[in-house]
Order: C-alpha cells, then sequence, then structure tokens
C-alpha cells in the first residue's frame, strides 16, 4: 500500500477539475461529489441553538414556530442546490425537503404528520451543490 500525503489538490487541465475514478470506468467530478454545508444542531430554541458540530454554517437562526434557518459561511452559486434535512420529533425521524432556499441561507420547517409545527427538535441538514 502507498501513502500519497499532499497539502492541496489541483487539476492539471484545469484547477477545478479533479475527477475521480468510481465503480469500473465512470469518473466523477471531487468538486460535485463533496458536502458543501452540513450541520448537527442538537435542538433550535428561540434564544439560542445547540449546534454540535458543523461545516460553512455561520449561524442557525430560529425563525417562528417550527422553522429554522441555516445561514451559509459562504455562499452558494445558485439556488438549484440539493438538500437534506432530518429531524426528530417524539423520538420518530423525519424527512423535510427544502422549503426556502436562496444562495446565503437555507430554511427548513419541522412538521408532525398532522401538518402542525414543531418546535425546539434536533436536526441535521446536508448541502450539495456549486459554492460561489
Amino acid at each position: 500500500m502507498s501513502t500519497l500525503n499532499v497539502d492541496a489538490l489541483v487539476g492539471v487541465s484545469s484547477a477545478n477539475a479533479i475527477t475521480v475514478r468510481g465503480e469500473g470506468s465512470a469518473t466523477t467530478s471531487l468538486q460535485q461529489g463533496l458536502a458543501k454545508v452540513w450541520i448537527s444542531d442538537e435542538t433550535l430554541v428561540a434564544t439560542s441553538n445547540h449546534t454540535e458540530d458543523s461545516f460553512n454554517v455561520g449561524s442557525v437562526t430560529d425563525v417562528g414556530s417550527g422553522v429554522a434557518q441555516v445561514n451559509n459561511t459562504n455562499n452558494m452559486s445558485n439556488t438549484g442546490y440539493s438538500s437534506h434535512t432530518q429531524h426528530t420529533i417524539n423520538g420518530d425521524v423525519m424527512d423535510t425537503p427544502k422549503t426556502v432556499a436562496n444562495t446565503a441561507s437555507e430554511r427548513t420547517n419541522f412538521f408532525r404528520s398532522s401538518t402542525s409545527a414543531t418546535v425546539d427538535q434536533a436536526f441535521a441538514m446536508t448541502i450539495f451543490g456549486d459554492l460561489a
């Protein structure tokens, strides 16, 4: 086994064009496959949040009952990014699609199956797409 120690990877034809060989002969863009934003938050409370860990997250805002806004440190290049959020309600895991997206932040709603908003819920969010 070989070990490769480097501080930076730069593409030969373009600095931002690094491909990785996947299954078989397929290749994928390394930059496209990296999460650009992620967060694990114990609970969102109006007065403060309890983020366990995050990447590219400047802050989390409690926008209202059952609505959290994750504010990016570095903006996305457009609103066509992919987002996945999971939150827990009384121990049940629920998936939530992005609700209000812009390049600087993402809002997500926490709802029970009855569509009533819930508050103070643990959540995790991951965003894939292009940074500005």
